[in-house]
């Protein structure tokens, strides 16, 4: 017998009436349904790109007084917080404090899942303690009612921090906590109340779509290409003077020598790709003018 969830619950623990007798079947079908659902996961992420519009323009006005963003969450959700905020310095080239994702119970209980901690409101205020008006908390949560985030959520609003929620719970009592709610109402889940699926691949969908749109904003981007990216290794070094090519339509020892004299600075070598300026106007124009579309055009060039 099938019992209602309660009126309460977050419609992510309800009971899934499409895979109701996914045991039954043959593993072709199985993933034919998971994936079905994961399908309508990234559809109800798109239905909340209003107010993840909102949330980038006003984190992009705390990052441009030096701000930074940090991400609360624990559990599935929590875990992609964490690889969201991991990538953003290699993507981008931006210092590691630009984003940092706190999860509850640490490190320990980030590889450790019996290390549970998502209870713990005052670990979440106190993860929050060095949060200012410049910041931009992210209280990540599926259900949307998680107390190590509200801890996180009630100390960053009395620190006059933006404070942002993203859920899959459109009754989400947090919401409540927060400035700007972010809610990708994905229902329920395949498996009852494993949030690591759907309900998860609508959090992976929102937290890469604002990184991303926020870094692109902050003129991290050329076209839709990585400038910022760090060139840690032979591979990437590579891959930096390919795209230095096919930025600019110069040949590959043009970029190559670019990059070297840069020292290995992407934007500084477009730049001067672009303008055929010097390496020194180059980097000035862009610590004046964040972005290579604006520091070109503040050097008088023309970008592609």
């Amino acid at each position: 017998m099938t019992h209602p969830a309660s009126p309460t619950a977050s419609p992510t623990e309800g009971r899934n009436p499409r895979t109701a007798a996914i045991d039954t079947l043959e593993p072709g079908e199985v993933l034919r349904l998971l994936l079905d659902e994961d399908a309508g996961a990234v559809e109800a992420a798109r239905a909340a790109a209003g107010p993840l519009a909102r949330a980038v323009d006003e984190a992009h006005l705390r990052l441009g007084r030096g701000g930074s963003v940090h991400y609360f969450g624990a559990g599935a959700s929590g875990r992609l917080a964490v690889l969201d905020a991991t990538e953003i310095t290699p993507t981008f080239g931006v210092a590691r404090e630009l984003f940092t994702a706190h999860f509850a119970g640490g490190a320990g209980a980030l590889t450790d899942s019996s290390v549970d901690r998502e209870d713990a409101a005052e670990l979440g205020a106190a993860d929050a303690r060095t949060l200012d008006a410049d910041s931009v908390a992210v209280g990540v949560t599926a259900s949307g009612s998680t107390p190590y985030v509200a801890g996180a959520l009630r100390a960053a609003r009395a620190a006059g921090a933006l404070t942002v929620l993203v859920t899959c719970n459109p009754h989400a009592p947090l919401l409540a906590l927060a400035e700007i709610g972010v809610v990708a109402d994905t229902g329920p889940e395949a498996l009852t109340g494993s949030t690591r699926l759907k309900a998860g691949t609508a959090t992976k969908v929102l937290l890469n779509a604002f990184s991303t749109a926020l870094m692109i904003k902050a003129g991290r981007t050329y076209s839709n290409l990585m400038v910022g990216l760090v060139a840690t290794n032979a591979k990437l070094r590579e891959r930096a003077v390919g795209l230095l090519a096919e930025a600019t339509g110069e040949g590959i020892p043009a970029c190559r020598a670019a990059l070297e004299e840069s020292g290995g600075r992407i934007p500084e070598a477009l730049v001067r790709l672009l303008t055929g300026c010097p390496p020194g106007r180059a980097r000035a124009a862009l610590a004046a003018h964040p972005g290579v579309r604006a520091a070109v055009a503040a050097l008088g060039g023309q970008a592609g």
